[in-house]
């Protein structure tokens, strides 16, 4: 739930303080489940992650070759665009770098459009995922994801707002110019700041 009276001021405040907490946010201790549509099925028999498009070698796991990948942990704040934040969320899951070693983006790539279950898209630049606290995340808090907040897996951008964090991830596609995704196309920002507020486009 939200922090109430003193206590959520003094958060708060001790968080702007630090310079952790975007404008207009709010800090929260639990986290809200927001998405468009059901929750899909995961079938770990059929699923897959198909890396494609700007690439020298494209690239297509299994679950079981997705999970035998080297894994890192990483602990960062997540800001969603409906005005909430939550802070300090420890993700355990593959480093966006390790695939970008494995297909070799081609030069003139400059953006990636994330594919998730049910045709859903999210657009983010090349360059804000080639950072070492981007991953492909399997775990939050020391638990597995549940399907909710997109088990079996979800990129992880924390210096964007959390619909860039895109849940029930499937593909991710390499391209030379940008394309907004599902949000993007329905009137959210196409970079999405949270520091600078692009929560919608102008």
């Amino acid at each position: 739930m939200l922090f109430e009276g003193n206590d959520r001021r003094q958060l708060e405040k001790l968080k702007k303080s630090e310079g952790l907490l975007p404008p207009g946010q709010s800090l929260t201790l639990k986290w809200p489940v927001l998405h468009y549509g059901s929750v899909p099925r995961f079938d770990p028999e059929t699923w897959d992650l198909r890396v494609t498009g700007l690439v020298e070698s494209p690239l297509k796991l299994t679950w079981n070759q997705f999970n035998a990948l080297p894994k890192i942990q990483h602990t960062s704040d997540f800001h969603c665009v409906t005005r909430w934040s939550r802070f300090d969320n420890r993700w355990d899951g593959v480093a966006f770098r390790e695939l970008l070693a494995r297909v070799h983006p081609k030069p003139e790539a400059a953006y990636i459009l994330v594919h998730a279950e049910q045709g859903f898209t999210a657009n983010v630049p090349l360059a804000d995922l080639d950072r070492g606290e981007v991953l492909l995340a399997t775990h939050h808090d020391g638990e597995p994801l549940t399907a909710e907040h997109g088990y079996p897996l979800r990129l992880i951008v924390p210096h964007l707002y959390a619909w860039k964090s895109v849940k029930w991830v499937r593909g991710l596609e390499f391209l030379q110019h940008d394309t907004p995704g599902f949000w993007e196309q329905n009137g959210y920002h196409m970079y999405g700041d949270p520091w600078k507020e692009q929560r919608f486009s102008r």
